[in-house]
């Protein structure tokens, strides 16, 4: 097959001449001042204590560095060991010049770099520090540069054997295993953990399959699985079963399945046969959590799935990735309707494909994890690494390139672990006690029993005691007759970021005839709303200046906690149950970006944040 790069190279020549048109001194949001002067070192933290009711820790699963195809071809020259450095609270320099850091350190943190040609433009395009030869003398001049966008495509869904480069198992192997020893170089138990990972990018016909690939610990293959290999997920999860039987104990994130197309969550296999037994427990025993927050948007739910969701249409991201920029379907793209799907095929077919627990991370593709809104440094720095890049004032794209303002500033991964170590966040991970947010660290804790008393979270020991007469989030509730199962749900916001609007309970059951249904509950909100006949609770309000990107914290809550009981449980019908924490309106990064080019204020100005946890499931 022919690849089709024509359009590519257009765009490469387009940015290099806008980049030599547009310099610095003319839009201080391309390139803002950095010196190493203002370089911050790494703080250090203190080590986490053992805790049996378990510690809140906060990572991102999914980070990118320059051994990444697209991320090299975007100009990124960082190696994994910057990744944790930005991770760990150090201050890193961007593609475009300046200086990017977090707010605050992350707990644990993988880099997952794409396995298709894994460090090879590293090793074949000979460089020079970007200080010294410029991004834009590259673009012009680097044919390798340039021809790596043909590489990229290769992954985009097209020829995958006529783009393999001589020597590149050599190649991969040394970029593998510098990977292996960044990670352990900056693992810190108690303090800090690293994992070891990589990302599997199937993409056939431009539709989003793509998994994430975690290590407990540092015996790995030596090669990663690729999707040169094969882009069925069978055959990725047959790789990771043998390895598991020579010790080398992983796991799969799926990601973005709201640009598959209907794929990820389908009821059918990669071949378009039924599923089965085998495959339902296969998948499951690979893949116990999927990634449902991030750059690309979110895949918890879509108005068209859950169309008596208010919350439901959150940083929707609805085309594919790939040249065609086509719609894409949402049914099977996301996590809710995944979940029903789960419990319809269990109770027709005898298996469930979909038990699985949530996280969010970044996709950042700059080293780094840019999940907060007021200080977004973009994905790919050649079609968003500034402001004025990212609202289209410095930089010609041509309509229709993936990213810009539909790229979210998102997410991150929690994980209630008893500490900070590999061995403890990933069997975390595994009993899928985890939870996702849209950036902000909104703590949320989230058990299932059946005798909880009301005042339960009055009491100092509550968690000991919902633990112990229950399930945390990611279990199984236990069979009981005769009543109807009780959630304590427990939610405090992010310090640095807004009020709590309200917490909910989704639950999604199956009626008489096997087909399920979904309903959002309210069951605890700031202020002194009332909910009305229909269950429904007015909105919060909305303080947000979108002229001065700003907001006032003086309406919602700073925590909220119930205990509810589910008024219309049936004890003979499957069910899941999980929480959404929803923050009152915070300004969009959109809105930072334009404020800060003096541009007027974008049409979607705010957002309303949120956390959402791993559900909770009853079977009959």
């Amino acid at each position: 097959m022919q690849l089709k790069t024509t359009g590519y190279r257009a765009i490469i020549a387009a940015l290099a001449a806008t980049l030599i048109a547009c310099s610095p001194a003319e839009d201080p949001g391309l390139f803002p001042e950095y010196s190493a002067a203002t370089a911050k070192p790494i703080p250090q933290k203190k080590a986490s204590d053992y805790n049996a009711d378990k510690n809140l820790y906060w990572g991102d699963l999914h980070i990118h560095t320059g051994y990444s195809t697209d991320a090299y071809i975007s100009g990124v020259r960082a190696t994994p060991d910057d990744a944790y450095t930005f991770v760990r609270g150090g201050e890193i320099r961007h593609v475009a010049g300046y200086g990017i850091k977090l707010k605050r350190p992350l707990d644990f943190a993988a880099v997952t770099d794409h396995s298709e040609y894994l460090g090879v433009m590293l090793a074949t395009s000979p460089d020079l520090p970007l200080n010294q030869r410029g991004l834009r003398d590259r673009l012009l001049t680097d044919s390798a540069l340039q021809n790596s966008w043909m590489q990229l495509q290769s992954m985009w869904g097209f020829d995958l054997e006529n783009a393999m480069i001589p020597g590149w198992e050599t190649i991969t192997a040394s970029a593998w295993e510098e990977i292996v020893a960044a990670a352990q170089r900056h693992n810190f138990p108690g303090r800090f953990t690293s994992f070891v990972g990589y990302e599997w990018t199937s993409m056939p016909g431009e539709r989003n399959l793509h998994r994430n690939v975690i290590y407990r610990g540092t015996a790995v293959p030596k090669l990663p699985y690729s999707s040169v290999d094969s882009e069925d997920p069978r055959d990725l999860w047959s790789a990771l079963d043998l390895q598991r039987q020579a010790g080398m104990d992983n796991f799969a994130i799926p990601h973005n399945g709201n640009v598959s197309d209907g794929l990820m969550y389908a009821q059918v296999m990669f071949d378009g046969q039924a599923m089965h037994a085998d495959y339902a427990e296969t998948r499951m025993r690979n893949e116990p959590i999927s990634e449902i927050f991030q750059v690309k948007g979110s895949s918890e739910t879509h108005p068209l799935l859950s169309d008596e969701d208010d919350f439901a249409g959150f940083e929707i991201y609805d085309t594919l990735l790939g040249a065609s920029q086509a719609d894409v379907k949402p049914k099977g793209g996301y996590a809710r309707d995944a979940l029903r799907t789960g419990i319809e095929m269990s109770h027709r077919e005898g298996f469930n494909p979909y038990r699985f627990g949530v996280i969010g991370s970044s996709d950042g593709h700059n080293a780094s994890s840019p999940a907060e809104e007021d200080s977004y440094h973009g994905k790919l720095p050649l079609m968003d690494g500034s402001a004025g890049i990212r609202m289209r004032q410095s930089l010609w794209l041509p309509e229709g390139m993936p990213g810009g303002e539909r790229w979210s500033a998102a997410g991150l991964a929690a994980v209630w672990a008893e500490e900070n170590t590999r061995g403890a966040i990933f069997d975390a991970m595994r009993r899928k006690e985890t939870f996702a947010t849209s950036g902000p660290r909104i703590a949320v804790r989230f058990f299932g029993g059946w005798d909880y008393a009301e005042n339960l979270i009055d009491d100092d020991q509550w968690i000991e005691k919902a633990r112990a007469g229950g399930v945390a989030m990611g279990s199984n509730l236990p069979q009981r007759t005769g009543t109807a199962p009780r959630f304590a749900l427990w939610a405090i916001r992010d310090p640095d970021s807004g009020n709590l609007d309200r917490l909910q309970v989704i639950k999604g059951w199956l009626d008489s005839d096997g087909d399920s249904h979904e309903q959002v509950f309210n069951v605890a909100w700031s202020g002194d709303r009332k909910l009305d006949a229909q269950g429904e609770l007015r909105a919060v309000g909305n303080t947000v200046n979108a002229a001065q990107a700003s907001y006032q914290n003086t309406i919602g809550s700073d925590q909220l906690a119930t205990v509810w009981t589910d008024p219309d449980f049936n004890p003979d019908r499957e069910a899941f149950y999980y929480a959404r924490v929803i923050e009152i309106p915070t300004p969009r990064w959109t809105t930072f970006d334009r404020k800060t080019l003096g541009m007027e204020p974008p049409e979607r100005a705010s957002l309303q944040e949120r956390a959402v946890t791993s559900a909770i499931w009853y079977s009959p």
